[in-house]
Order: structure tokens, then C-alpha cells, then sequence
């Protein structure tokens, strides 16, 4: 079963403000699987899955943030202060807080994406007050000291240089931007050298102030947890900090995008003296709440989502043209992209492009054969539940539900989508996606007579 999560809305009176409201969004069976979750005074979300079986648990914070909400000058600072809140804070150094976590055994990261930022640690079920604690520390108490901004800008610059090293992820920054020009979406989520070289402490302290207030964030705890004591420990951390201050606030509702444009038919080549040379062929996707994107999900591995996909029948398996080939897909608030990456030898691009054009525009046309969507949806179902058996995989997907979508939907339910894609939608989805015109990315060391025939594989 599902249910829309309901907002938390402003009261009369101060004793009834301070009344936290909690909900069941998803039952599981015998306990297990249960989602549920608690809207704090203030605004604070938090939300929990039940795995009494296992002896872990996973706690993370979202945050409503990520490089889209940057303006060209501060392209990067979403990531550059994930990297500070590591730094330290008033109650600890950046010592305090590894070694914290080192000494249970636990692990501890964050990432930022293009629309959130997350904080995680994984530890023992025993341990996870410690998680909560030094992570919930680090959310609401960093100090962002002009020092350490200093010492991490030499961190963040190598790992913009190594993201750089290997054109294989490159090449996804270069066909977002591509697609979207100078807009954040089309901007990396590192920043460039330039705009990171230029961010200050009191910027980087704005930025944080402005994104970090506690109506912007989701708590999401997975595994071994008992709810209200996550939502006590939590509280009370947050309380501590003086964080939950405003008891009127209401959380910020799930992003609704901002009509991004897009273009087609765009090439973009950038020039590296690599092995091999690494293609995106792509075209505007589908918004992560458009109710295709069940049956695009289908048709992207039936596409290129494993060994028996077409793609990598056709250029790997036939023709060995490539190592690794694959089709994906990207949904944003109000837009996506669908793209399909190649690696391959720069003397055979044309060919393995002219490959990928064809299937894609014999799939507009015709759509999928039964057996191979039985196939993509068996796959589907298959690796989705295969992928949540960890505290880490459920952790992810009830606090990005809560923040994207503000609703929970449980694994059965996912599932039931899924099995439900007809022939029908999937030749509806692969005519409005795949029928449109194609941009194309790529990095290596074309000639120039090879790159002057790249505009035949968008035309």
C-alpha cells in the first residue's frame, strides 16, 4: 500500500505547534518493510524502513540542494560544502568526526547531484545513536572556517582533474551540457577551476545558511531501527543545535522545475589524445514524475541494459566494436534525458554511431518484440529488489521518495508498475522519446575530417 505523505501546517496555539505528526506511509508484513514518518516542529522530516533481520542500519540527511540551485558564479558550492561539513564543527574537529565512525567500524560518505546533496553513515544497529549524533552534528554545527575552505579548495581542484582523467565519465558532463547549454543543469555539479578558485568562506557561509535551514531537509534511517527512538535521538540533536527554531515552518514541497529548454542536434567534440574515443548519442528524456517513465525504464534495458540488450548484441557481441555499451536515462523535476554512452576505438565512432541511429529509429517505429520486453521487465524487477537488499539502497530510496516526491511506494507496488508495461506504452514512450532528433558528445582524438562527419549521425 501507498499513501501521499500530508504536509505539516501552522497551528493555533504554541503546545499544539509543538506536537510532532506522525504517519504509516507504507505497512510491511509482520513489521518488516514498514516505512513511517514524523514531521517535526519546524519542519524537520524523518523518515524510517524496519529490517529487524539484519544487524546494520543506514541514517542519512538530504538535502533540498544541489548545482541546479547555483547561479554561474557559484557553480560548484553545493559540492564544495559537502566536502566542508567533513571539516569540522564546534563540538568537533574534521578528526574527531572519521575517527568517530572508524572506531565502530562504520562507514561514512555524502554525495552531491544535480537537485540534493546526502549525508550517510552505515554502522552497526547498536551504533546508530554515535551515526546520528556526529552526522546530524555536522549538518546543523559546521563552522565552515576560512582555513579549511582554503586547505579543501586543493582537494576539490584534484578531483575535478581526475573526474577529467577519465573520459568516460567526462563525457556524461560534456552531453549535459550539450543538451542544456549554460544552464545549471548543463553545468558540472564540481564546479570548474575557475569558479571554484573564486568561491570564499563567506559565500560558501551564505550558501549553507540559505539551503541547510531544517525545512529543506529529509532524516531517512533504514535497517535494524525502532522509529521513535531515531525521531527522539534526532530531535534532540537538532534541538541541541538550536535548530528547530521556527515552530510555524512547514517543509519546502518536492521541487516542480523551472521549464528547462533543451536543445537538439547539437554536436559537441572535445579534442583529448585518449585510446579510445567516448560517445553520448542522446535526446530529451522524461521528468522523474512522468508516469512514462515506467515504460522508458522498460525500453532503456531492453535498449541497453545488459548482455542480451540490443545495442550490445549489435555493436559488441556482432561486430566487437566496442568494450562497453549502454543506454540510460536521467529525470530531473521537469525534464530528463535519455542517452545511449559507447566506448570505442576513434577509427570505428562512425560506425558504432551509425549502429545506435539505427536501433534507436527501428525501435521508434516499431516498437519492442513481446519476448524482449518479458526480458527487460523480468531484468527490471529482478535487479530492483536484488539492489535493496541493504540498509544503504533502502536508505537511499525513502529519503529521495520524501524529498522528490513526497510520497512513499512500497517494493511491491514498484513492482507491480513495472509488470504492468504494455507493448502499447512502450511504443508510445519509444515514438515520443526515440522519434526525436539526437545530440551527441564526444571525447577523443578524432581527426578532422572524422569530425566533420559527426553532424551525420544527429541529422
Amino acid at each position: 500500500m501507498t499513501s501521499r505523505s500530508t504536509r505539516t501546517t501552522a497551528r493555533t496555539s504554541s503546545e499544539a505547534r509543538a506536537v510532532a505528526r506522525t504517519q504509516t506511509l507504507v505497512k510491511g508484513t509482520n513489521g518488516i518493510g514498514t516505512v513511517r514518518k514524523t514531521t517535526l516542529p519546524g519542519g524537520l522530516r524523518v523518515v524510517t524502513e524496519t529490517l529487524p533481520s539484519v544487524r546494520s542500519a543506514t541514517f542519512g540527511i538530504w538535502a533540498h540542494v544541489g548545482s541546479r540551485d547555483e547561479t554561474p558564479a557559484l557553480n560548484g558550492a553545493t559540492h564544495y560544502l559537502e566536502h566542508l561539513l567533513f571539516k569540522g564543527t564546534s563540538r568537533r574537529s574534521a578528526l574527531d568526526i572519521s575517527s568517530a565512525l572508524d572506531a565502530v567500524g562504520g562507514e561514512m560518505n555524502a554525495f552531491t547531484a544535480k537537485e540534493y546533496t546526502c549525508y550517510y553513515a552505515r554502522v552497526l544497529d547498536t551504533d546508530l545513536p554515535l551515526a546520528i549524533d556526529v552526522v546530524c552534528d555536522m549538518l546543523t554545527g559546521s563552522l565552515i572556517l576560512e582555513q579549511d575552505v582554503n586547505v579543501e579548495r586543493g582537494a576539490i581542484l584534484e578531483e575535478i582533474a581526475m573526474t577529467e582523467d577519465d573520459p568516460g565519465d567526462c563525457v556524461h558532463d560534456l552531453f549535459a551540457h550539450t543538451m542544456f547549454g549554460d544552464n545549471p543543469l548543463g553545468r558540472p555539479v564540481l564546479g570548474t577551476v575557475d569558479t571554484v578558485n573564486a568561491l570564499t568562506a563567506d559565500r560558501i557561509r551564505r550558501f549553507y545558511r540559505k539551503h541547510y535551514d531544517p525545512t529543506h531537509l529529509v532524516v531517512a534511517a533504514a535497517g535494524n531501527v525502532d522509529h521513535h527512538k531515531v525521531v527522539r535521538q534526532v530531535r534532540a540533536a537538532f534541538e541541541r543545535a538550536g535548530a528547530l527554531k521556527d515552530l510555524d515552518a512547514i517543509p519546502i514541497a518536492p521541487r516542480d522545475g523551472r521549464r528547462t529548454i533543451r536543445t537538439a542536434g547539437r554536436v559537441e567534440l572535445l579534442g583529448r589524445k585518449t585510446e579510445q574515443a567516448h560517445v553520448v548519442l542522446g535526446m530529451p528524456g522524461l521528468a522523474r514524475t512522468d508516469e512514462r517513465r515506467w515504460a522508458l525504464g522498460v525500453l532503456t534495458t531492453a535498449l541497453g541494459g545488459g548482455m542480451s540488450s540490443r545495442l550490445f548484441q549489435e555493436v559488441r557481441e556482432k561486430r566487437g566494436l566496442a568494450y562497453s555499451v549502454y543506454a540510460y536515462t536521467s529525470g530531473f523535476a521537469d525534464c530528463g534525458l535519455f542517452g545511449v554512452y559507447a566506448g570505442c576505438r576513434p577509427s570505428q565512432v562512425h560506425d558504432v554511431l551509425k549502429i545506435c541511429r539505427d536501433e534507436l529509429d527501428q525501435v521508434a517505429e516499431h516498437g519492442l518484440a513481446d519476448e524482449e520486453i518479458e526480458r527487460a521487465i523480468g531484468q527490471l524487477r529482478g535487479s530492483t529488489v536484488l539492489g535493496l537488499e541493504d540498509t544503504g539502497a533502502l536508505m537511499n530510496r525513502i529519503g529521495k521518495s520524501e524529498l522528490c516526491w513526497g510520497e512513499q511506494m512500497s517494493v511491491d507496488d514498484m513492482l507491480t508498475r513495472m509488470a504492468a508495461v504494455t507493448a502499447d506504452d512502450i511504443r508510445a514512450v519509444a515514438r515520443d522519446i526515440l522519434g526525436q532528433r539526437p545530440s551527441l558528445s564526444v571525447i577523443g582524438p578524432l581527426k578532422d575530417k572524422q569530425a566533420s562527419r559527426l553532424h551525420d549521425a544527429v541529422a
